[in-house]
């Protein structure tokens, strides 16, 4: 087989290679999210129990410290 041939066999494969992964290439197209209930606000499982969320002080204090402890001593 001759290098011209070889060659030409090649292209015309790396181009079907790359034209059939253009062809399979999926991206998701923009989507309108919509609430079921329209109260603009994200839905939540149903399985979820809303409670009355209070911030831990000391995980808030280690997290502090943590930060703190990040910074270089001089």
């Amino acid at each position: 087989m001759k290098l011209e041939v070889a060659r030409g066999l090649f292209l015309v494969s790396a181009l079907a290679v790359a034209s059939l992964a253009l062809v399979v290439w999926e991206q998701p197209g923009p989507k309108v999210l919509a609430a079921a209930m329209g109260s603009g606000n994200c839905p939540l499982p149903r399985a979820a129990r809303v409670t009355d969320a209070k911030p831990d002080h000391d995980l808030l204090l280690f997290m502090f410290g943590m930060s703190q402890g990040l910074k270089p001593q001089s």
